[in-house]
């Protein structure tokens, strides 16, 4: 693709980047039948491909952007898909984080939009806020029809109970049962503290049962995924550099092997930490931290698991985008599942996009909706006992209309090699006899 930036222009770390990007782009279409919106709304410019032409003049403008492209911009899942087939390796995502971030820095949103985005960003990322906004969310729930969009969509989306805090989220060291094998750091996440937190139990109970010695890390916290995502670069790198620092103490001390993660959204973005701060005085260490982070299932992958019951389970398992695209880790989990003696059943169109994409189910409502019918019909048409996946935000997406159980592939394994049967499957535990 042709670019028109000008000598000072490229004098700029983030624009040189970028037109490297999209001088790569041969506009060829190979991506556009792997996008989401595009099958979904059938236009050109809802695609990776008029993606990319947009995020150009975008980028190339040093005026306010167009509110069209603000919106085509903000339709896009970050699903990641389309990275996957193209033959230039164009790396999409680094654009888009680059084109969200010159939107909130020039474009005046509108009033009920701002406020959306600044609640999520004061909320989400940390635990307690969010507990707390979910339980003054339960009480507004019988009056959500009166409450404008998209602060409608978030109190609808409450579950209607919450778990206790889990005192295994706070800064400690587990030991690893028997003989030390890895020392790793846990990211305990931030949403995921507060919605599921058997997630992290199951987590810290399959590792130290298999040799490790689990970290939490003082000062580690939110990732910065939420705030990245829609273009707020000074908090998001605040938050990322607080467990940079967090994790390189560790690696300081007694050292880690890994840093693992078991959010994949959060995965893909600590992965990307190296690039995230190349022009920053945390360059080095940033580096070294995405190169030890591991989505959970990848470090199971490598022990040799010590299988204690037969579940019998027909399970679908559903590929996260961030973790089939964003990590390239596609087959791990569904190995670990099989070998684990699950009947691991493939959906439909394995590689299309929940609708959860972070925030996207709560800014963009409709199509999120659209996409989560059309991906549970795939995930329950093989009658299967439960639907396992990786990410807490497509978990807590397709729970909210599924008729079947969500869990996380974790907890699944940590059931089979020792732990208790995740709740919500408590059910149909004689199924599993």
């Amino acid at each position: 693709m042709q670019t028109n930036f000008n000598q000072q222009q490229l004098t700029l770390p983030a624009i040189a980047s970028s037109e490297v990007e999209l001088r790569a782009c041969l506009q060829c279409d190979y991506c556009t039948p792997n996008c989401p919106t595009y099958k979904l709304l059938g236009d050109e410019y809802d695609s990776s491909r008029g993606r990319v032409y947009l995020i150009k003049e975008l980028l190339e403008s040093e005026g306010k952007p167009l509110q069209k492209t603000v919106d085509y911009i903000d339709r896009c899942l970050s699903c990641l898909a389309c990275m996957s087939t193209c033959p230039s390796s164009v790396h999409y995502q680094h654009l888009l984080d680059h084109a969200r971030e010159s939107i909130e820095l020039r474009h005046q949103r509108k009033p009920l939009d701002r406020l959306s985005r600044w609640l999520l960003a004061k909320l989400l990322p940390y635990p307690n806020r969010f507990r707390l906004a979910m339980q003054t969310a339960k009480i507004l729930k019988p009056a959500a029809s009166m409450l404008p969009n998209p602060i409608r969509g978030m109190v609808e989306y409450t579950p209607d109970r919450l778990p206790p805090p889990s005192p295994n989220d706070e800064p400690q060291v587990f030991p690893a049962k028997g003989e030390r094998k890895r020392r790793v750091a846990l990211l305990t996440g931030c949403a995921q503290r507060a919605l599921n937190t058997d997630i992290n139990d199951a987590t810290i109970r399959i590792l130290c049962r298999h040799g490790c010695e689990v970290v939490v890390a003082q000062g580690a916290g939110c990732c910065g995924a939420v705030t990245h995502h829609m273009g707020k670069s000074k908090e998001s790198l605040m938050a990322a550099a607080k467990n940079i620092r967090a994790w390189m103490s560790e690696i300081d001390g007694d050292g880690l092997d890994a840093i693992v993660i078991n959010t994949s959204g959060c995965g893909t973005v600590i992965k990307d930490y190296g690039y995230m701060f190349r022009n920053h005085s945390l360059a080095s260490q940033a580096e070294t931290i995405a190169g030890l982070a591991k989505d959970v299932t990848e470090l199971l992958s490598e022990m040799e698991l010590d299988y204690r019951v037969k579940p019998g389970l027909r399970i679908s398992y559903h590929a996260t985008c961030s973790l089939q695209f964003g990590q390239r880790v596609r087959f791990t989990p569904r190995r670990l599942l099989k070998t684990a003696g699950f009947t691991v059943l493939e959906p439909r169109d394995s590689h299309t996009c929940c609708g959860a994409a972070g925030t996207y189910n709560l800014l963009q409502p409709e199509i999120s909706t659209r996409l989560k019918e059309n991906k549970l019909k795939a995930l329950e048409a093989g009658s299967p006992s439960a639907v396992a996946a990786g990410n807490i935000g497509c978990m807590m997406h397709l729970m909210s209309s599924s008729r079947i159980p969500v869990v996380h592939t974790v907890e699944l394994l940590d059931w089979v090699t020792g732990g208790p049967i995740p709740s919500s499957l408590n059910d149909i535990q004689s199924e599993a006899g």
